[in-house]
C-alpha cells in the first residue's frame, strides 16, 4: 500500500470497524493521544485491525513499543524504509548520552502513582526514594469473578505502602479520607487541609483523571483512578495540580479538579510533612526489601495464564470474545515491571558493579515490558478472531515473560545477598515485619 492508501485504511478502521468518535481532526498530523484520544489499547486495537481486515503487519517489536506520536508515525510503520542508524537509549538516564547507573542523572519512572507522590519529597530533599520501589514490580491488583484483571478495585488499599513509607524514611502519612462519610464532608476536609497546606507539605487526592479532560491520559481508561497533588495559588479559583507520577505540574481551575474528586468512582486522600523525612536505616531496607520480594513465582504472569485458560474454557458464561475486555488494564501493570531498573540500580551503585552490565540488565526488564506488550496483542487477536489455535503464541509468551522475570529476580536475589553482606552485621536482631 502506498501512505495515502494507507492513511485511508486508517480512517476506514477507525471509523467503520471501531466506530471511533474522535475523528474530526483525523490527519495526518493529528496527535493519536491528545487529538484523537486513542490510547495504548485503541492502537493495538489499530494494528490488529489493519492486519485482520488488510493483511498489513508490522514488526513484533513496533506492536511492543508503540513509538508512534502522530498518524503520519502510525502510517510510516507500514512503509518501506532504508536501514537506520541505531542509537542507543539509556533508560536510566532517559537520552543518548550515558553517565551510567554511577552518575548523577538517571531517568524518574512513572509506575505507581502513590508511590511516585510520597517519593516526590524524598527527592526535593535529596533523598534517595529508589529503594521503596522495591515494593511496585509486584504491587498489589486484583482479579474479578468474571477472570478480568484490575489495576484499582475496593480490596486493595494502599496501606502497605503508607506503613513502609513512615517506618523507611520517618514520615507520617495520614490518611484524611473517610470512606465512612459523605463526599461533601470529604471535600470539605480537603479544602481546609489545602488551605492550611505549610509549605514543606503534601495534600494527596485520588481523582478520577478520566474528567480531567487538561490532563494527558495514555491509557484513556473510564474510570481511571489517580493520587496528584494539590495547593492553593493566588487565585482562588485556581489550583496548582502537581502528579509527579506523569511528571506534570500546572494551574488548573479548582472547580474542574473539584468535579473529578467527587465522581463516585473514586476515594481516598493522604496528608504528610516532607520536612519529617529522613534516610531509611539498613535494616530496614533488608525487611522491607524481604517483605517485597516474591522470589518463586510471577503474580501477574500467573494471573493472566489463570484469565486465559478460563476464558478459554468458558468457566462462568464467559467466552473467548470476552478476553480483550478482560485484559485492558494489562498495559497498567506493565508498566510497573520497570521498577525493576530501580532496584537494580541502588543495590549497583551501593556495591559499585559495573555500569555495563548493569545496562545489559536494563535490556532483560524492557524485554519483560515487550513480551508483555505483545501478550496484550496476542490475546487481542485471539480474542477477536476467536481461532483457539491463536492461544498457542499467548501461552508461548507467558512462558517468556516468566523466563525473564525469573531471571531478573534471580539476579536480585543475588546482588541483594551480596549488599546484606556488606551492610548488615551478622548479630543485627531480626526486625518486625510490616503485613503485605
Amino acid at each position: 500500500m502506498t501512505s495515502e492508501e494507507t492513511l485511508e485504511a486508517i480512517h476506514t478502521v477507525l471509523s467503520d470497524h471501531m466506530m471511533h468518535p474522535h475523528l474530526d481532526g483525523f490527519g495526518p498530523e493529528a496527535r493519536l493521544n491528545e487529538d484523537l484520544y486513542l490510547d495504548s489499547v485503541l492502537i493495538l486495537q489499530i494494528f490488529l485491525n489493519l492486519e485482520l481486515e488488510y493483511g498489513l503487519s508490522v514488526p513484533e517489536e513496533a506492536i511492543a513499543r508503540q513509538d508512534v506520536q502522530t498518524v503520519a508515525d502510525l502510517v510510516a510503520l507500514y512503509q518501506p524504509k532504508a536501514a537506520a542508524t541505531v542509537i542507543p537509549s539509556f533508560p536510566m538516564t532517559g537520552g543518548t548520552t550515558d553517565e551510567g547507573v554511577h552518575g548523577e542523572a538517571y531517568y524518574d519512572i512513572k509506575v505507581h502513582c502513590f508511590v511516585s507522590c510520597v517519593c516526590d519529597g524524598l527527592k526535593r530533599r535529596g533523598l534517595d526514594h529508589r529503594p521503596f520501589y522495591f515494593g511496585v514490580w509486584d504491587a498489589k491488583f486484583a482479579l474479578s469473578d468474571r477472570f478480568q484483571l484490575l489495576y484499582h478495585a475496593p480490596e486493595i488499599s494502599q496501606e502497605f505502602f503508607r506503613a513502609w513509607f513512615q517506618r523507611l524514611y520517618g514520615v507520617t502519612v495520614r490518611e484524611w479520607y473517610d470512606p465512612d462519610i459523605s463526599k461533601s464532608d470529604n471535600l470539605a476536609v480537603m479544602l481546609d487541609l489545602v488551605r492550611r497546606r505549610p509549605d514543606t507539605g503534601s495534600v494527596m487526592v485520588m481523582l478520577d483523571m478520566f474528567h480531567l479532560p487538561e490532563r494527558e491520559n495514555k491509557f484513556n481508561q473510564n474510570p481511571f483512578p489517580h493520587y496528584l497533588m494539590l495547593q492553593e495559588t493566588v487565585d482562588p479559583d485556581t489550583w496548582f495540580v502537581h502528579d509527579p507520577d506523569y511528571r506534570w505540574e500546572g494551574e488548573i481551575t479548582r472547580d474542574k479538579v473539584v468535579h473529578a474528586v467527587m465522581q463516585p468512582t473514586v476515594g481516598g486522600g493522604y496528608v504528610f510533612d516532607n520536612a519529617e523525612a529522613h534516610a531509611p536505616a539498613a535494616e530496614d531496607l533488608k525487611a522491607f526489601f524481604e517483605a517485597c520480594f516474591i522470589r518463586d513465582n510471577n503474580p501477574l504472569v500467573d494471573s493472566m495464564h489463570q484469565i486465559v485458560t478460563a476464558h478459554l474454557e468458558g468457566r462462568g458464561g464467559i467466552d473467548l470474545s470476552d478476553l480483550a475486555a478482560a485484559v485492558r488494564e494489562l498495559p497498567v501493570i506493565t508498566i510497573r515491571k520497570y521498577a525493576y531498573e530501580h532496584g537494580f540500580a541502588f543495590f549497583w551503585r551501593a556495591l559499585k558493579l559495573p555500569a555495563r552490565e548493569f545496562e545489559g540488565w536494563c535490556d532483560e526488564i524492557e524485554a519483560l515490558v515487550q513480551a508483555l506488550k505483545t501478550l496484550h496483542y496476542d490475546c487481542m487477536k485471539l480474542s477477536q478472531t476467536g481461532e483457539r489455535a491463536l492461544a498457542a503464541p499467548v501461552f508461548e509468551r507467558l512462558a517468556e515473560a516468566d523466563r525473564i522475570e525469573a531471571k531478573l529476580k534471580c539476579k536480585l536475589a543475588e546482588i541483594f545477598d551480596l549488599w546484606c553482606d556488606q551492610n548488615i552485621p551478622a548479630d543485627a536482631p531480626m526486625l518486625k515485619r510490616v503485613a503485605r
